[in-house]
C-alpha cells in the first residue's frame, strides 16, 4: 500500500471535509499522513492519523478579505492570502517527499501544489468550495450570479469575465508563474488551467443540482458529494428539553467579522424559535444570550442538525452542504470568499433562500427563513443527490486507480 501525504490550507473548513475520504484510504491499508492547522493536530493524532502542522510562517498569514468594502476587492485580498503561503509550502511538501507515494493537495495551497506537480509522483488537488473553472453553462465565478442561458445573460457573462475575472487573474498569475518558472513549469493563462489542468487528479467535494449542472466538466475533475464530518463530540445537554423549533446559526471558522449574522438571529429566540449559534470566529462574549438562546463557539452540526427547522448560516460550503445533506433548509447570507456562489447554489436549487447581509435585520431574517422551511423538499431533493454521489469510498477509490495507474505506466 501507498504513503499518503496531505496538505491543508491551515483551516478546519479545508480539513474537515477531506477526514472521511483519509479515513477510507487508511481503512484500504494505506498510511496517510496529514499537514494542518497547528489546533487540529491533536485531534488527528488521536483519530489515529500521522499529522503535524504546516510552517508556522504560513499559518500566521492570516486572511484579512473582511477588511474589503467589496466583493472584487475580498478576492484580491484572499488570493494575496494564498500567494503570501506559496513559497513556504513549497519548502514544506518539498521537503517531505521522500516521505510519500502520493501527495493529495488543497486546491489554496498553491506552493504545494507547485512542489506535488514536479515531484514525479502521482498527485491530486482537491476542492471544497465552488471551484472557478470556466464553462459556457456557468457564470463567472466571484460575484454569486444567477446562471442565464439566454443572448442576456452570455453578453452579461462576457462583460464580467472581462471586468472583474481578467484584472484578478492579473494579479494573480504574475506571483504565481514566477514560483512555477523557477521550479521549470509552464506558465498559467488563466485559473481554469491551474483549477483543472495542473493535477491529473481533481476531487470536488459536492454533487449536481447543488452545483450547476454542466456539460464541460474538465476530464480531470470528479465530482464526488460533500464531506459531511464532525469531531467526535457529545450532543449539548439542552437539546433534549427544548419543544420550539430549532434555528441553527452560524458563523464563519475563520474570523470574517460577521457577528452580526449572530446578533440578529438571536433577536428571534423566545418568538416561535429556539436558537442556538456557534460563533466559530467570533468571540461568543460579544454577543448577548437572550432567554431561548444557546451560543457556543463551536457546537456539534450532527445532532443539531436532527432536530433543525433550518439552518441560518453565512453561506460557508461546510456547514451549508452539511445542512442540505440532512435535508435541512438553508437561509445563506453572504458576507464573503465564496459565500455568494454558495448561497445563489441554496437559492438556484430551491433548497433555502439567500438573503444579503446589507439587507440583515430581524424582520428580514424571520420572512427569509420561513421562506426557506417552506423549501424543504428541495433540501431533501439535494439530500437524496448527496446520497447518490460517489462519497469518500468513491474519492478514495479515485486516488488508487491514480496511483495504481502511474505506477503502471512506470512499470512499462
Amino acid at each position: 500500500m501507498s504513503r499518503i501525504l496531505v496538505y491543508t490550507s491551515p483551516s478546519r473548513g479545508h480539513l474537515y471535509p477531506l477526514v472521511p475520504t483519509l479515513e477510507a484510504l487508511r481503512e484500504h491499508g494505506h498510511d496517510v499522513s496529514i499537514r494542518t492547522l497547528a489546533s487540529a493536530v491533536p485531534m488527528l493524532l488521536e483519530l489515529g492519523f500521522g499529522a503535524a502542522a504546516v510552517d508556522e510562517r504560513a499559518e500566521r498569514i492570516q486572511n484579512d478579505d473582511w477588511r474589503a468594502r467589496t466583493p472584487i476587492g475580498a478576492q484580491r485580498r484572499d488570493v494575496a492570502t494564498y500567494v503570501q503561503r506559496a513559497p513556504y509550502e513549497l519548502a514544506e511538501v518539498r521537503g517531505a517527499i521522500d516521505e510519500a507515494d502520493a501527495l493529495l493537495i488543497d486546491c489554496t495551497a498553491w506552493g504545494a501544489a507547485i512542489a506535488a506537480e514536479t515531484s514525479g509522483r502521482p498527485w491530486a488537488m482537491f476542492g471544497h468550495f465552488p471551484l472557478p473553472i470556466a464553462s459556457r453553462d456557468a457564470p463567472p465565478y466571484g460575484l454569486g450570479l444567477a446562471p442565464r442561458r439566454d443572448n442576456l445573460g452570455r453578453a452579461r457573462d462576457a462583460l464580467m469575465r472581462r471586468a472583474v475575472l481578467a484584472p484578478l487573474e492579473r494579479m494573480v498569475l504574475p506571483p504565481l508563474n514566477e514560483l512555477r518558472s523557477r521550479e521549470g513549469l509552464r506558465p498559467l493563462s488563466d485559473a481554469t488551467q491551474f483549477f483543472a489542468g495542473t493535477a491529473p487528479l481533481v476531487l470536488y467535494y459536492t454533487a449536481e443540482p447543488f452545483e450547476y449542472r454542466r456539460r464541460d466538466w474538465p476530464p480531470s475533475v470528479r465530482l464526488v458529494g460533500p464531506g459531511v464530518w464532525d469531531p467526535p463530540s457529545d450532543p449539548p445537554a439542552w437539546l433534549d428539553s427544548i419543544e420550539r423549533p430549532l434555528l441553527l446559526v452560524t458563523c464563519s471558522s475563520e474570523f470574517q467579522d460577521d457577528g452580526k449574522l449572530a446578533r440578529v438571529s438571536l433577536q428571534l429566540a423566545g418568538g416561535g424559535y429556539e436558537v442556538a449559534v456557534t460563533t466559530a470566529g467570533v468571540d461568543p462574549g460579544e454577543v448577548p444570550v437572550p432567554a431561548g438562546a444557546h451560543v457556543e463557539r463551536f457546537l456539534p452540526h450532527r445532532p443539531l442538525l436532527e432536530r433543525a427547522a433550518c439552518v441560518v448560516c453565512h453561506g460557508g460550503m461546510g456547514i451549508t452542504q452539511k445542512a442540505l445533506a440532512a435535508g435541512v433548509p438553508v437561509c445563506a447570507v453572504p458576507f464573503g470568499r465564496d459565500q455568494f456562489e454558495v448561497a445563489r447554489r441554496v437559492e438556484v436549487a430551491g433548497a433555502g433562500v439567500r438573503l444579503p447581509a446589507g439587507r440583515l435585520n430581524p424582520r428580514r431574517l424571520r420572512r427569509a427563513i420561513e421562506a426557506a422551511i417552506a423549501r424543504r423538499p428541495g433540501a431533501q431533493a439535494i439530500a437524496a443527490a448527496f446520497r447518490a454521489a460517489a462519497g469518500a469510498a468513491g474519492a478514495a477509490q479515485e486516488i488508487e486507480s491514480l496511483i495504481t495507474s502511474r505506477h503502471h505506466a512506470h512499470a512499462r
